[in-house]
């Protein structure tokens, strides 16, 4: 669908990732916390944002490298799948503990904003990420259609998720801090399903 290869698959690692807590996650349960709900949708809008930069230059390199070496692209095709099996194991090794506290005074929606922003651009960990989820995905007559399609898809499934955890997931984040166990098994099943779409998607790929 879209030109994208595995679509099923897409989507379901698009959510996966979205479910493991990182730097964004804590900044919009922070914003939602402090400042209600116009904060929380502040911090969204700044992480999507730092992520929109990083997969517009993730995706002219790619675009770029498809064209000009189809078989250096394959071999970012592996090295993405060899990453999801390595993000995999480190979940399942990850120490799982408490969130700590926060302790900021209340402040404007677009304050948050830029506070998103700020770490989602300082992590270039996210660009990586983008550097090798993408070609996993694309096939050998990809165009710029197919890219910009996958760019939408990962924003608009972001958006909801990260919204949903404005309106629901503060009230839900409180609870988990109470209940390790529940973060560990949800740590841990993420590892394991990121490591499933790598072995799945490097078969596709030989």
């Amino acid at each position: 669908m879209f030109g994208i290869q595995h679509y099923d698959s897409f989507i379901a690692a698009i959510l996966v990732f979205q479910l493991i807590p990182g730097a964004g996650t804590i900044a919009i349960l922070n914003a939602t916390a402090r400042n209600g709900i116009g904060a929380g949708l502040g911090a969204v809008l700044g992480t999507l944002c730092g992520d929109l930069v990083y997969m517009l230059a993730a995706v002219a390199g790619l675009a770029a490298l498809m064209h000009a070496n189809p078989e250096l692209f394959r071999v970012m095709q592996w090295f993405g799948a060899g990453y999801l099996m390595w993000m995999g194991l480190q979940l399942l090794r990850r120490p799982v503990h408490a969130e700590p506290a926060w302790d900021e005074p209340k402040q404007s929606a677009w304050r948050y904003f830029r506070q998103a922003l700020a770490v989602s651009l300082t992590n270039p960990k996210v660009m990586l990420f983008f550097v090798a989820f993408f070609p996993l995905f694309l096939g050998p007559g990809a165009s710029h259609v197919t890219l910009a399609a996958m760019m939408l898809h990962v924003t608009l499934l972001s958006f909801l998720y990260q919204a949903g955890l404005v309106t629901l997931g503060n009230a839900v984040a409180r609870r988990l801090k109470g209940m390790p166990f529940a973060r560990v098994l949800a740590t841990r099943l993420a590892g394991v399903a990121l490591i499933g779409f790598g072995i799945r998607l490097a078969a596709g790929n030989r």
